[in-house]
C-alpha cells in the first residue's frame, strides 16, 4: 500500500472530540520518547506531520491523522515518563483508557518499543492489555539505526523473551533509514481497506 495523502485532523482528550466519520483506526502506543510521532512522519514521508519533541512526554493528547482518506493513524500519549507529576500521569492514563476501551473503530493497537532497551513493566502491561482485548499482537522495535548488527540481534532476543512474542510479531524499524517501511505499512494496513 502506498500512502499518498496524510493530514492532521484533530487532537482529543474526550470522546466527543474524536472523529465521527467511522473510519478504521490504528493506534500507536509506547513509552515516551519511543518514536511514535517519528514513525508516523516516516510512514507518511512528512517530516512535520506529527510533532516530534526534544524531550519525552510532549504528546499529551490523542492525535488523529487521516491517511489516504481511508483510515486514521492515532498517536497516543506516551507512558513511563518520570519527570511528569503523578496527577498528570493519571490524567494521561484516563485519556488513553477511555480511547482504548471504548473506541469501536479501533482495529489495531501497535506497541512500539525502543530496540536499545529491554521492555519495561509498562510495556508488558500494555501488551497484556492488547492481547486481553483480542487485538493481533504487533510490536515494532524502533531506533534500530542506533545499534550494530550484533547489538540488534542480542536486543531482539531480549525483547522477544521479555514480551513472550514470536519472530513474526516483532517488526524492526528506523525512522531515519526507513528500512522495511513498505513491508511494515503493508503488514499493518493490509486488512483495513
Amino acid at each position: 500500500m502506498e500512502i499518498k495523502q496524510s493530514e492532521f485532523i484533530t487532537s482529543a482528550v474526550v470522546k466527543g472530540q474524536y472523529p465521527k466519520d467511522e473510519l478504521p483506526e490504528i493506534a500507536f502506543v509506547g513509552r515516551s520518547n519511543v518514536g511514535k510521532s517519528s514513525i508516523i512522519n516516516a510512514f507518511t514521508n512528512r517530516r512535520h506531520l506529527a510533532k516530534v519533541g526534544n524531550t519525552p512526554g510532549k504528546t499529551r493528547l490523542i492525535n488523529f491523522f487521516l491517511i489516504n482518506n481511508s483510515f486514521y493513524l492515532v498517536d497516543l500519549p506516551g507512558y513511563g515518563y518520570a519527570k511528569v507529576s503523578k496527577v498528570e500521569k493519571e490524567k494521561w492514563g484516563k485519556i488513553m483508557e477511555e480511547y482504548l476501551v471504548g473506541r469501536a473503530f479501533l482495529k489495531k493497537v501497535v506497541l512500539l518499543v525502543d530496540s536499545r532497551r529491554a521492555p519495561t513493566e509498562d510495556d508488558i502491561l500494555m501488551l497484556d492489555w492488547i492481547k486481553y482485548h483480542g487485538y493481533k499482537v504487533v510490536v515494532i522495535a524502533t531506533k534500530i539505526d542506533k545499534l550494530t548488527k550484533n547489538e540488534l540481534a542480542k536486543n531482539q532476543k531480549i525483547i522477544k523473551d521479555t514480551l513472550k512474542i514470536s519472530d513474526e510479531e516483532l517488526l524492526l524499524f528506523s525512522s531515519v533509514k526507513k528500512n522495511n517501511k513498505e513491508e511494515i505499512i503493508n503488514y499493518l494496513f493490509e486488512d483495513l481497506s
